[in-house]
């Protein structure tokens, strides 16, 4: 028990150090450089429902320092709140090439790639970047992430994002779940040499890159429709960039269901993508792993003091894992120090249900999730 006991404690020190360092050499990457020529862009935004924020998040893509650009807006229901956000933004900027496309039709089992499918017909241009309607971009967004397509042999670019939680500890925790857990396990994946990241925050590719993998159809029914396009682009041999731009995601969480209820979801959406490694996912939660290998190990005096130099590693390479996101950003430095341990007990507990739930809730609705990734409705 104190072999196991230290070799937990060397995990969960050896994986808090390097989830650390990727975070870093990411923040030391310089962003790139927009391109000379910057070809004319349309901009999909798939709405459902009016969050906090929403018209400043959207306008944030109106307000772009780029030549040419149109911003195509799309609702499934006429009675969506979200139109009365887009009519006040086409009012605001009467020159901008703004469309709002209303329609209801379903294309397959996941309504924001047929909100999607609905409003491609009225894209004007030929690249297309399609970002979720909570994320929020500086004005240099679309020249650095379509300047990376100018070559032909990429086929996709994304983008990392940190979330920004509004008032109120759930999505505070959401928020940690995402910037303290998910993103740098991203990132780690990343510093090894992965290239399989995908995001819907930013997909932006060419026009003739999407009709070879045969049109947003091909992901109307898959859970990760993101993951489903990289692995298609993949597929006809082209690159995928992960872009050094970071955009801002808006989280927002009214009560722990809320919570647990799309940590659950995106816990699915993991153990569809890597069954086999999925259980090992318990080794990326390193404070409640330290704290389970000094239990088992500083019990013995060969091992006390390496375990307890193991165990400080861990913490404190985990503490400033918390910090390290917010240094130059707009919230206090210290405001959720406190729902740390929270923040790792739930993770467990969320990780743990996983196993036992198949079914996931998305936008009211839910759906059985195969081995294949693709939503069905329960029989």
């Amino acid at each position: 028990m104190t072999l196991i006991g230290f070799a937990t404690l060397s995990v969960a020190a050896a994986y808090a150090v390097l989830a650390l360092l990727a975070v870093l050499v990411w923040r030391s990457r310089r962003s790139s450089l927009a391109a000379p020529a910057m070809p004319p862009v349309t901009v999909l935004k798939p709405l459902c429902g009016a969050e906090p924020g929403l018209y400043q998040h959207l306008r944030s893509f109106c307000e772009q320092d780029y030549p040419q650009f149109q911003l195509v807006f799309g609702l499934q229901d006429p009675a969506d709140p979200a139109l009365a956000v887009v009519q006040r933004l086409m009012a605001d900027f009467p020159t901008l090439a703004i469309e709002l496309v209303v329609d209801p039709q379903q294309h397959g089992s996941n309504r924001k790639i047929s909100n999607l499918i609905n409003m491609i017909a009225h894209a004007r241009h030929d690249v297309l970047a399609m970002a979720d309607s909570d994320t929020y971009v500086g004005r240099d967004y679309l020249r650095s992430v379509t300047a990376p397509l100018l070559d032909q042999k990429v086929g996709l670019v994304t983008c990392l994002y940190r979330d920004v939680p509004t008032r109120g500890s759930w999505s505070r925790l959401g928020a940690m779940y995402i910037n303290e857990w998910y993103m740098p396990s991203v990132l780690l994946a990343w510093l090894f040499g992965h290239q399989g990241y995908v995001s819907g925050q930013t997909l932006c590719l060419r026009r003739d890159t999407l009709q070879s993998i045969g049109g947003l159809g091909a992901i109307a029914n898959h859970l990760a429709d993101d993951y489903r396009l990289g692995e298609l682009v993949r597929g006809l041999g082209l690159r995928i960039v992960l872009s050094p731009y970071l955009v801002k995601a808006q989280h927002d969480e009214t009560t722990l269901d809320s919570l647990t209820g799309h940590e659950l979801r995106w816990m699915r959406t993991l153990h569809v993508l890597r069954p086999r490694s999925f259980r090992w996912i318990f080794l990326s939660f390193s404070m409640p792993l330290a704290i389970l290998g000094i239990a088992l190990s500083a019990i013995e005096p060969a091992f006390s003091s390496a375990a307890w130099a193991l165990f400080w590693t861990a913490l404190g390479a985990r503490v400033l894992l918390h910090f390290v996101h917010r240094l130059h950003g707009d919230r206090p430095l210290w405001s959720d120090f406190w729902l740390l341990p929270a923040r790792e007990l739930l993770m467990c507990w969320v990780w743990y249900r996983s196993f036992f739930h198949s079914r996931v809730r998305w936008r009211g609705s839910e759906f059985d999730v195969g081995a294949d990734g693709v939503m069905r409705r329960p029989s």
